[in-house]
């Protein structure tokens, strides 16, 4: 499916690619979700890559919550530019490197279940108006919440993907 453009297509990839990815995760034995990826990438495995989601996904939720009372919230976050994210994705995964396999992927459940709840209480046009919102700048919640969700969920299936062959 091409970029989404309306709501039920950003429900319905959004959903697909989040199923996909976990699908292909589970059908792993635990050894395999467990191993670590070829030197290459700062992911280093599986639970890297779906904390770096998780808390993306948290971003995403901040930015909406602060956007919608009007206000300007710190994009990506706070001390980060957009053209400082690898820095701001070295702290996520240095941050996380406490966590389990079986808790990010929890953590990861339920911060995407609130996303699409954000998608499901809009209207197209809500979600896909630019500058509909002055929080969204030049472009539309929507074009966000397919960074943080569809397109998040793809790179993450073709990183480990290439990374557990």
């Amino acid at each position: 499916m091409a970029r989404p453009k309306s709501k039920s297509d950003l429900l319905e990839l959004s959903n697909k690619n989040f199923q996909k990815l976990f699908d292909f995760i589970e059908e792993k034995s635990k050894e395999e979700q467990l191993k670590e990826f070829p030197k290459g990438t700062m992911n280093r495995n599986i639970r890297d890559v779906l904390v770096h989601l998780h808390h993306w996904h948290l971003m995403m939720l901040e930015w909406y919550k602060v956007g919608m009372l009007g206000e300007k919230p710190e994009m990506p976050a706070k001390g980060y530019t957009w053209k400082t994210t690898p820095e701001l994705n070295k702290w996520i995964w240095e941050k996380h490197q406490n966590i389990e396999l079986k808790k990010a992927k929890s953590l990861l459940k339920k911060s995407f279940k609130n996303v699409q709840k954000i998608i499901e209480k809009h209207s197209n046009e809500e979600l896909f108006e630019k500058k509909r919102y002055k929080w969204t700048g030049s472009t539309s919640v929507g074009a966000y919440l397919i960074s943080a969700t569809s397109s998040h969920y793809d790179w993450a299936f073709k990183l480990i993907k290439k990374a557990t062959k």
